[in-house]
């Protein structure tokens, strides 16, 4: 059977909702990364036309290919890959690549997040493609995406060209730069450089077109995106203090635009949103009964310090619940989840957190068992017809 217990947690901070964030985006999602709290979406799950955005799948990728290394069939940061007349042919963002030549992977990789370099792209997608072009790497592409979780999202280039069918949502954007920087920490601080003079071949073609990076938000990443089709975009991540912010927006009219919006949503991130502890690793929320236990009951701790995301000005108590199916049967193992915690604060999705036990119960002996057994035998007896149905 389920149960449910009400809480009250007291916080050292009235439950005031944050002021809600009106985007000029077409399309955006908004989350807290530290806490994994969504705080906007419009229009999060549409697949649209990501423009240059899409080039973090084609880094992600390569960098599971670096990781790999090429004794298994990876890549190697000094390794040089030649560069084809097909990736020479691409317009748009460049490293002004010349066919023939040969380029380090670890300049590729500085010239698609720092330049945007369209043809950077195909040289990476060339390499790794299983028949050695861009369209079947633009396959593996979404192939990946899918076990990654991204479900709005297709490819038909490694770049993000303009062309029918190649589409990604804000949600599946978030979602990769979540795991860009949670699983390649060593690679992630290569999307806050500003400028990247490759070769000093084009002295003008250095600076990163990430807006945010020099505004003194926290602002280390991601990557803009410009087609006429999709407007001004982009993928960013701020972190303040403890606090990290991801968010991805579409559809802006110019850069400025894009630039202005950008700093007003880090900007309302962390201002309106504030973390709370709401319990310590070992405090006890509630009590579960034990069925045919040694013990009739065990406490429901938390296994490591809560903290929520709430609105910035809350203050007061937060309501919560304690969600679990109960009585619980022994034996029982200190540590064992057994119950969650749900939140829910106001203006903010529900969060769940789960409730362990706080220590071992063993089996009941023949003695506890019966006692048992007839506690219930009476309590349905007292109950009624009615009640035991």
């Amino acid at each position: 059977m389920i149960r449910v217990f009400a809480v009250c947690i007291a916080l050292i901070a009235t439950v005031t909702n944050a002021s809600a964030f009106e985007t000029k985006a077409t399309a955006a999602f908004i989350m807290d990364q530290t806490s994994g709290t969504v705080l906007l979406t419009k229009n999060a799950d549409q697949p649209l036309p990501p423009a240059s955005m899409s080039k973090l799948m084609t880094l992600y990728m390569a960098f599971e290919a670096v990781r790999r290394g090429k004794s298994e069939g990876g890549l190697d940061l000094n390794e040089e890959l030649p560069v084809s007349e097909h990736a020479q042919s691409y317009g748009g963002s460049s490293m002004f690549l010349r066919s023939g030549e040969s380029v380090r992977v670890e300049d590729l990789l500085r010239g698609i997040i720092v330049l945007s370099g369209n043809d950077a792209c195909v040289v990476i997608a060339e390499s790794l493609s299983p028949d050695g072009t861009e369209y079947g790497f633009a396959r593996l592409m979404t192939q990946r995406a899918q076990q990654l979780g991204m479900t709005n999202s297709t490819f038909i280039n490694a770049s993000g060209w303009p062309q029918t069918g190649h589409v990604m949502s804000m949600r599946d954007l978030a979602l990769l730069a979540n795991r860009l920087i949670t699983d390649f920490p060593e690679f992630y601080p290569l999307f806050a450089e500003t400028e990247f003079p490759f070769d000093n071949r084009v002295p003008s073609n250095r600076l990163n077109r990430n807006p945010v990076l020099t505004m003194g938000i926290g602002a280390d990443g991601l990557k803009t995106g410009h087609t006429q089709e999709a407007g001004y975009g982009l993928v960013g991540s701020a972190k303040q203090g403890d606090r990290r912010v991801i968010f991805v927006i579409t559809g802006l009219d110019t850069a400025a635009e894009r630039a202005q919006e950008s700093q007003s949503i880090v900007n309302w991130a962390f201002r309106q949103f504030a973390m709370r502890e709401v319990g310590k690793a070992g405090d006890q929320f509630t009590q579960a009964d034990v069925w045919m236990g040694a013990e009739s009951t065990v406490g429901l701790v938390a296994p490591e310090d809560l903290n929520v995301l709430m609105p910035a000005l809350s203050t007061g108590a937060l309501d919560a619940e304690v969600v679990f199916n109960g009585p619980v049967a022994a034996p029982v193992s200190k540590g064992d989840q057994l119950a969650e915690l749900v939140f829910t604060p106001e203006g903010l999705p529900e969060k769940r957190v789960p409730l362990v036990a706080d220590r071992d119960i063993a089996a009941g002996g023949f003695f506890s068992r019966m006692t048992t057994t007839v506690q219930v035998l009476v309590a349905r007896f007292l109950a009624g017809p009615e009640e035991q149905t």
